[in-house]
């Protein structure tokens, strides 16, 4: 999944930008644009990710359809119940660690995704100063997976960062597998 997220650009460039993501994303990727129903919408994105202090996912919906997919940024147990209850498709949940992109926000910890998951039932994925070292604790805690934005722009090799994350995935996931199979001990 990729999310197109620039806040400042001007509505004729961020349409430009979500048109040639979508073509790079066309075959491999879900797309989703942030916060923009009609960017995402002219651009042939498959969904939206609304923030918390975005517009309504009822809203997007009669905008949108039922089609398409819409996410919500949650930050607590009350906007996720919330979210849910008003039809969102899935959540991103943070911010787990202290994240450069957020420096203002205290790290909730994976705590916060346990307490979802005990009351939540749609896919949530965590975010929030995730890397290869700590995304399986995400999963571990209940998230059907991770976003990352540091953990690969800031790195030299973004390839190798990226496979290093899917690794770690992949791990934690194939441990997951052991155990639910009983070839665990």
């Amino acid at each position: 999944m990729v999310q197109l997220r620039e806040k400042g650009l001007p509505s004729r460039d961020l349409l430009a930008l979500a048109r040639e993501v979508r073509k790079v994303t066309r075959n491999g990727a879900l797309f989703f644009v942030n916060d923009r129903v009609d960017v995402a919408m002219a651009s042939g994105a498959d969904g939206v990710q609304l923030g918390e202090q975005s517009m309504s996912i009822s809203a997007a919906r009669q905008v949108a359809g039922n089609e398409f997919l819409i996410g919500r940024s949650v930050h607590d147990l009350y906007g996720a119940e919330d979210a849910e209850r008003e039809g969102a498709d899935f959540l991103i949940v943070g911010t787990i660690f202290q994240s450069r992109s957020h420096p203002g926000l205290a790290a909730a910890g994976t705590e916060l995704i346990s307490e979802i998951r005990e009351r939540v039932s749609i896919p949530m994925i965590g975010i929030g100063g995730i890397s290869a070292a700590n995304a399986a604790q995400v999963v571990e805690a209940g998230a059907n997976g991770v976003a990352v934005i540091g953990a690969i722009l800031d790195a030299v090799d973004h390839r190798a960062a990226a496979e290093k994350l899917s690794d770690a995935l992949i791990q934690v996931e194939s441990a997951r597998s052991a155990r639910d199979d009983g070839t665990e001990s």
